[in-house]
C-alpha cells in the first residue's frame, strides 16, 4: 500500500468544538485534532489516553511502533519495577513505572502485484490523504478516521474506535472499521500483543536501563483468542494479557495465529466489498499478580475475554459508568476555559477513579499518561485530594491509604536521619523507600549533577494536611481517630525532634531542608546542600504540630490512651510540640517574607537580559547550570514557594498561624510580599501558574488571571515545550479544578460548615458544581457576579450550616439559601 504525502495541515492542532447543549457529544465533550502532524503525534497521544485508573493506554495509533514520532503506552497503577544503570561511572538504582505489554497493535496491509505482501501500512511512511482524532470526554472513547490512498483514485476508509473500560477495569477494546472507495479486493489484518517494550518514552531516561519485563511466553486458547504472559525483572509481579480477535460485519477467509518468543498475532485475510464496511473487533484483557481475588493473572484475563460481550455491549456499560462519574463531578463553567477544564477532569478521572480506592497506589505525578518522573508519587496529592474530598472521598481514603501503609517505612526513614516519627520521601513507588534519583541530567549542558530535592520534607507536612482537609470535608471521624491520628502524629513528632533551639534567637529553627522552589538547594559555594529556616516549612510544620496537639485534646479518651500506649507518646512530648509550634522562625528581609534564611542577601538577576537572550527561561536552572552558574546565587525562584502557603490557607488562618509564631501577617505585609515574589518567579514548574492565580485572585488582583490561564494552558498548549507528551501534570490539572470549585468560591470545609467568601473574576464571574459534602450527594453551588446560591438535596441527613459574610444559616434538605454578593471585591 502506497501512502500519497500531503502538506502539513494549516488548522490549528486543536480544536475546541462549539458550544451546545449537554444532550448529545457537542463541542463542550469533544477534543479534536485534525490533519496528521508527525512532530505532534506525542503530544496527541498524551492527551488522549484512555484510563479506568486500573490501567491506562496512551492514544498511539495501533499501527505505530515506538519511535521517534510514536510512543504505544501502557501503565497500570503501581506497577514498578527497578533496574541498575551506569551513570556518569556511578551505579544508580531507579525504580520507575512499567511500560507493559503493547495491547493496541492492529496493522493492515493489500497484497501486491503478483500475490505478494506490500508493507504494513504506517502513516510515517507519508501523510493519509484525510487524518482526524475525536476524543468523546462524555463517552470516554477515542475515534480515529483516516482516509489512505490505494492505487490510481482508489482509497481506503479506516475508521477506529477505542475504549478502555470504565466498568470492568480489566477490559479494553479496539473496534475498526474497513471501506473500500472505487474498488474490492483482499486486505490483510494483523491483530497482536506485543510483549517487546521497555520504558524509552522520555528521552533524558534512554541511556538508563529500561528492560523491565522476562519470562515472556505467549499462547492461543481458540483460534479467536491469544494470550500473553510475563514478569517484571526485580518486583516479580506477573502480567498477563488476552485477545479476541474477531470480524464481526463481512468476513475472514481465514486466520492464522502466529506465536512468538515476544508477541502473538492473528493474520486475517478479509475480501472488502466497495462501500461496504468490513469490521475487526479486538477485545483486550489485563491482569496482574497485584489484582485481588485472583488466583492467576493468566487465567483471570483468559476468562475475562471470552465471557466480555462485543464491542456494543461494551460500550454500552462503559458509558453508563463514565455517566454515573460525570454526575458525580458535574461542572458548569462557560466557554473555552469551562471546555478546559473538563479535559482536566476527564484525565484526573481516567488516573484516579473509583476503581483507585481498591488499589494500594498513590497520585502518580504524571497520570498514568507517560513515563516521566518514573511514574513516581510527589506531593501532587496535595493538588489533587481537595477537589476529590468533595466528589470522591472514597478515592481519598484509599489515597492516604497508600500513605499510612508507608508509614512504618517513614518511620524507619527518620530512624535512620537520627529522627523520631516519619521521615516521608520526596518521591515514593511501591514500598515506600525515597526514590529521588542521586544524580539528575541537564539536556541543556548535557551534564550530570547531584539531586539534593530529597531534602524537600515538607512532603510530610502535605500528607497531614490531606488527612485533615479529607476528614474536615467528609466528617471521617472515624479514620482521623486511627489512621489518620497516627500519621498525624508520627509527622508532629518528627517536625518537633527536627527542630533545634537556637539560644541567640531565642526560636527554634529547621536546618538543610529545600522548599518547594526547587532552585535553591544549598547556600552560594557551601560544602552541604540545604538551606535553613525555609518559611513555607516552618510555617506547615507549626500547623501539623497544632493539629496534632488538637488531636491529643479531642480523641475520645480509651483511643487517646491506646494511641499514646501504642506510639509512647507523653505529656512531656506534647508540651514539647507546644513550644516547638509556637516558637518556629519565621525569617523577613526588606518588609516582607524571606523564603527562606539569608534570601534577601542573595545577588538579583538581570530578569530583562535573559529572557532577551533565551526567551523562554522557564528552566532558569538549566540555563544558569549550562552557563555555569547556578540559581542557587539568586533571588530567582522555579515556582511559588513562601506563596504556596496563600494557597493553603485562608487569609485568616495564615493570620492566625502567623500570631501564634509571634510574627504579624496583615493585608498589606501579605501584598508586598506577593508583589515581591511574583517579579523574581521563572514558573518552571506547570503548578506555579495555579497557584499564583490562586493566590492573586484571593487578593483581588487584575492580573490573575493571566496565571489562570496558564494553568489551563499548560498541558493543551505545552507550554514547557514538549514536557506533555511524556505525560500530563496531573496535580496541575486537579488543581484548576480545585481553582474553581475552592479558590473563585473562597470555600472552606472546617468547623462543621460549608463557608464561602467569594472572589469570582471578571473573566470567570458565573460558574457552578455539585458537591458530595458529608452525607449530601449533589448538593449544588452557583456563584454568578453578584449571588451565591447553595441547594441541599432532599434526603434524610441532617440540614447543611453555610456560612457567609459572617452570617450563618442553615438549609434543610430539599431547601436553597441564596447570598447577596453586595460589590465585586466582597
Amino acid at each position: 500500500m502506497t501512502v500519497r504525502r500531503q502538506a502539513t495541515p494549516s488548522a490549528p492542532p486543536v480544536s475546541f468544538g462549539t458550544s451546545s447543549g449537554p444532550a448529545e457529544p457537542t463541542g463542550e465533550w469533544i477534543w479534536q485534532y485534525e490533519g496528521y502532524d508527525p512532530s505532534q503525534e506525542r503530544l496527541r497521544e498524551s492527551l488522549c489516553t484512555l484510563g479506568n485508573g486500573y490501567f491506562a493506554a496512551r492514544g498511539a495509533a495501533p499501527e505505530a511502533a515506538a519511535g521517534e514520532h510514536h510512543y504505544p503506552g501502557t501503565y497500570a497503577a503501581g506497577c514498578y519495577n527497578r533496574l541498575l544503570s551506569e551513570v556518569a561511572g556511578r551505579q544508580v538504582e531507579n525504580e520507575d513505572l512499567v511500560n507493559l505489554p503493547n495491547w493496541l497493535p492492529l496493522r493492515f496491509r493489500l497484497p501486491g502485484e503478483g500475490g505478494s505482501a506490500a508493507r504494513w501500512f504506517t502513516p510515517d511512511e507519508g501523510y493519509p490523504l484525510e487524518y482526524r482524532q475525536i476524543l468523546d470526554m462524555r463517552a470516554g472513547t477515542l475515534t480515529r478516521r483516516m482516509r489512505v490512498h490505494t492505487s490510481g483514485q482508489r482509497s481506503l476508509v479506516v475508521v477506529q474506535h477505542r475504549l478502555v473500560h470504565m466498568a470492568d477495569p480489566h477490559l479494553a477494546v479496539l473496534r475498526t472499521e474497513f471501506t473500500p472507495d472505487g474498488w474490492s479486493g483482499e486486505l490483510e489484518v494483523e491483530s497482536a500483543l506485543d510483549g517487546d517494550v521497555r520504558n524509552a518514552g522520555v528521552e533524558r531516561y534512554r541511556a538508563l536501563a529500561g528492560q523491565h519485563l522476562t519470562r515472556m511466553h505467549t499462547g492461543a486458547v481458540d483460534p479467536a483468542t491469544l494470550w500473553l504472559r510475563c514478569r517484571t525483572s526485580t518486583s516479580d509481579i506477573r502480567i498477563a494479557c488476552a485477545a479476541r480477535t474477531r470480524v464481526t460485519a463481512g468476513r475472514a477467509d481465514g486466520m492464522r495465529t502466529v506465536l512468538g518468543s515476544c508477541g502473538a498475532a492473528h493474520r486475517l485475510r478479509i475480501p472488502l466489498t466497495d462501500g461496504e464496511a468490513s469490521v475487526v473487533e479486538k477485545v483486550v484483557a489485563l491482569h496482574t499478580s497485584r489484582d485481588l481475588a485472583i488466583s492467576d493473572p493468566s487465567l483471570a484475563a483468559i476468562d475475562d475475554v471470552a465471557r466480555a460481550p462485543d464491542y456494543a455491549g461494551l460500550l454500552a456499560s462503559h458509558t453508563a459508568a463514565w455517566n454515573r462519574l460525570w454526575r458525580r463531578a458535574d461542572l458548569n463553567v462557560p466557554g473555552e476555559a469551562g471546555r478546559v477544564l473538563r479535559l482536566h477532569l476527564f484525565h484526573l478521572l481516567q488516573t484516579l477513579s473509583p476503581h483507585t480506592a481498591e488499589l494500594d497506589v498513590g497520585v502518580p505525578a504524571r497520570g498514568l499518561h507517560g513515563e516521566a518522573y518514573r511514574g513516581h508519587v510527589f506531593w501532587d496529592e496535595l493538588f489533587v485530594l481537595p477537589y476529590l474530598n468533595l466528589h470522591f472521598p472514597e478515592v481519598s481514603r484509599g489515597l492516604l491509604n497508600y500513605r499510612h501503609r508507608r508509614l512504618k517505612r517513614a518511620c524507619r526513614a527518620a530512624e535512620d536521619a537520627g529522627r523520631s516519627g516519619a521521615m516521608y520521601p520526596w518521591q515514593s513507588g511501591s514500598d515506600g523507600r525515597e526514590e529521588t534519583q542521586t544524580l539528575h541530567l541537564n539536556p541543556r549542558s548535557g551534564r550530570w549533577l547531584p539531586d539534593h530535592t530529597r531534602l524537600q520534607h515538607h512532603v510530610g507536612s502535605a500528607v497531614a494536611y490531606n488527612v485533615w482537609r479529607y476528614c474536615e470535608a467528609s466528617g471521617d471521624t472515624e479514620y482521623l481517630h486511627t489512621k489518620g491520628a497516627e500519621m498525624v502524629m508520627q509527622i508532629a513528632r518528627f517536625w518537633a525532634d527536627t527542630a533545634v533551639h537556637d539560644p541567640g534567637m531565642g526560636r527554634y529553627r529547621i536546618k538543610g531542608v529545600v522548599g518547594p522552589d526547587e532552585y535553591h538547594d544549598a547556600y552560594p559555594d557551601a560544602d552541604t546542600p540545604g538551606l535553613d529556616d525555609n518559611t513555607y516549612t516552618n510555617v506547615t510544620a507549626a500547623w501539623v504540630l497544632r493539629r496534632a496537639l488538637e488531636l491529643a485534646r479531642t480523641l475520645p479518651v480509651p483511643r487517646r490512651a491506646d494511641l499514646f500506649g501504642q506510639l509512647g507518646l507523653d505529656a512531656a512530648e506534647l508540651d514539647r510540640w507546644e513550644e516547638v509550634s509556637r516558637g518556629l522562625r519565621v525569617p523577613f528581609h526588606a518588609g516582607v517574607v524571606s523564603q527562606f534564611e539569608g534570601y534577601g542577601n542573595l545577588a538579583e538577576l538581570d530578569w530583562d537580559d535573559y529572557r532577551k537572550r533565551y526567551g523562554d527561561i522557564r528552566r532558569l536552572d538549566r540555563i544558569l547550570e549550562s552557563e555555569g552558574d547556578s540559581p542557587n546565587r539568586y533571588q530567582a525562584s522555579k515556582q511559588a514557594d513562601v506563596l504556596m502557603l496563600g494557597y493553603l490557607f485562608s487569609p485568616v488562618e495564615l493570620a492566625e498561624l502567623f500570631r501564634l509564631l509571634g510574627c504579624s501577617m496583615d493585608d498589606e505585609t501579605w501584598r508586598t510580599t506577593v508583589d515581591y515574589y511574583l517579579r523574581r518567579t521563572s514558573h518552571g514548574s506547570t503548578l506555579s501558574g495555579l497557584v499564583h492565580g490562586w493566590v492573586l485572585a484571593r487578593a483581588r488582583r487584575g492580573d490573575a488571571w493571566q496565571h489562570c490561564l496558564e494553568a489551563l494552558r499548560g498541558d493543551v498548549a505545552d507550554i514547557q515545550g514538549g514536557t506533555t507528551a511524556e505525560g500530563i501534570h496531573l496535580g496541575a490539572m486537579a488543581g484548576t479544578l480545585d481553582l474553581v470549585q475552592r479558590g473563585l468560591a473562597g470555600l472552606e470545609t472546617r468547623d462543621e460548615a460549608l463557608r464561602f467568601d467569594p472572589a469570582p473574576l471578571p473573566e470567570l464571574s458565573s460558574f457552578g458544581y455539585r458537591l458530595r459534602y458529608r452525607g449530601h450527594w449533589d448538593l449544588g453551588v452557583r456563584i454568578t457576579a453578584d449571588r451565591l446560591r447553595v441547594s441541599v438535596p432532599d434526603s434524610a441527613e441532617s440540614p447543611v450550616k453555610v456560612v457567609f459574610d459572617d452570617r450563618a444559616v442553615t438549609v434543610p434538605p430539599g431547601g436553597t439559601h441564596e447570598f447577596r454578593l453586595l460589590t465585586p471585591s466582597h
